[in-house]
């Protein structure tokens, strides 16, 4: 018999420790710049944060895997948390870019996509992250209803092999590609556990 998960109460604890967890590389990020301890204030922000929207996406991802591996249904509950604090360092590593980097200058901002494509490849997986944050509230899947919500929110499926596609062309850059390499293993594999829940499903429900 599989053990009881945790209370209402303990999940609220587990949610509250969640949220200081994620939150602290922003508030360790924003007091290195204070104390002056990072020499490039404006690259040391803009590698933080996208590395820490990268790192969220992939534990985003490895919560409907977790899930179905341990038999912890409560986790399901920790995931519209971590999925909003993807979307949240993928803001700032955005707005590190158009704010510090081009001063609000949209036009200035296009001809920097333009000649490196994989701002473009970021940027395209930054937009497609404010769809599914914006849906995150329960208000909207109702609005939505759960059919359509959930077809819209696949949309991590796709943003997730482009912010490795983005990360890896930056490092590329610099000759750099171990830890690219890694994430495109570990979102390779998340999204091949999916697949193949998916075919077995599918072979489970011709049989029936």
């Amino acid at each position: 018999m599989a053990a009881a998960g945790p209370s209402a109460k303990q999940i609220t604890a587990i949610k509250a420790a969640l949220f200081v967890l994620a939150l602290l590389p922003f508030l360790w990020s924003g007091w290195q710049v204070v104390a002056g301890v990072p020499v490039d204030p404006l690259a040391y922000i803009t590698h933080q944060s996208g590395d820490w929207a990268l790192y969220l996406l992939c534990i985003t991802l490895a919560v409907t895997p977790l899930r179905r591996l341990t038999g912890w249904n409560w986790i399901v509950k920790l995931r519209r948390m971590l999925g909003l604090f993807a979307f949240f360092y993928a803001l700032l590593h955005f707005i590190a870019f158009f704010w510090f980097d081009h001063f609000f200058d949209v036009a200035s901002m296009l001809r920097d996509v333009a000649k490196r494509p994989f701002i473009l490849v970021g940027f395209i997986a930054f937009v497609l992250l404010i769809p599914l944050a914006a849906t995150s509230t329960n208000a909207m899947i109702r609005r939505l209803g759960g059919k359509r919500w959930q077809w819209l929110h696949r949309l991590i499926y796709l943003i997730a092999p482009l912010a490795v596609l983005h990360f890896w062309w930056m490092k590329a850059a610099k000759n750099n590609l171990a830890q690219p390499m890694l994430f495109a293993a570990i979102v390779a594999l998340l999204l091949a556990l999916r697949v193949y829940w998916s075919r077995v499903k599918a072979r489970a429900a011709v049989r029936a």
